[in-house]
């Protein structure tokens, strides 16, 4: 629960299952509502967790890319069937 514990990085591992090699404004635009500090401070520990890999490319102007792992694919895998339980029991309301 520490890796995924808080309002956002379920959300943020969500949208890069969605898109891959994601740069950091699409992933803001792609979670509605987080700032960019906590945004970079997310993506900071998922790193560290192992579930979140960041390539740097040697480029001007510099493009960073967020990408899951193999151990962030599995634990969007597990965190489905949640998703699923919540869109049937939240939004049927």
């Amino acid at each position: 629960m520490d890796v995924i514990g808080g309002k956002w990085k379920v959300l943020i591992l969500w949208a890069l299952g969605e898109r891959p090699h994601c740069r950091f404004g699409e992933l803001r635009r792609l979670v509605p509502g987080i700032t960019e500090k906590v945004l970079a401070a997310h993506l900071r520990e998922l790193e560290a967790d192992g579930i979140v890999h960041r390539e740097a490319h040697q480029e001007v102007p510099p493009r960073v890319e967020y990408a899951l792992t193999e151990a962030g694919r599995h634990l969007n895998a597990a965190l489905a069937p949640l998703g699923v339980w919540g869109r049937d029991h939240v939004l049927n309301r």
